[in-house]
């Protein structure tokens, strides 16, 4: 029995929320930081994915980073999409994903280089 990967699966999940959310930019024609926007928020979970198969501790820590800094990416542009008066509102739960997924790689992260 495979073992559950909170962090990949949350990832993966945030990722269909982040493609929904640029195609409804795209909808209303803010195709810029729609296409920002998907491309840092997906970028996370196929980081996530990437370190599942690294080829050492060092490199696992590497591509976990690049995927702390991609979400920190990804919540300047939800921020400006929630702040810009003509840009249709990021949801919470889409928020709220962000945040869980920037705890666990902070903790994870934290926790490997011990």
């Amino acid at each position: 029995m495979k073992k559950r990967n909170e962090v990949l699966e949350l990832s993966f999940e945030f990722a269909l929320q982040i493609i929904n959310y640029s195609e409804l930019l795209e909808e209303r024609r803010k195709y810029v930081i729609a296409r920002q926007l998907l491309k840092a928020g997906t970028s996370i979970g196929a980081n996530i994915r990437e370190a599942q198969s690294c080829e050492s501790k060092a490199d696992f820590i590497h591509k976990l980073k690049i995927s702390h800094k991609e979400s920190e990416e990804t919540d300047y542009w939800l921020l400006l999409c929630e702040k810009a008066a003509s840009y249709p509102n990021p949801n919470v739960e889409m928020k709220a994903m962000l945040l869980s997924i920037q705890k666990l790689l902070t903790k994870i992260i934290s926790t490997s280089r011990k």
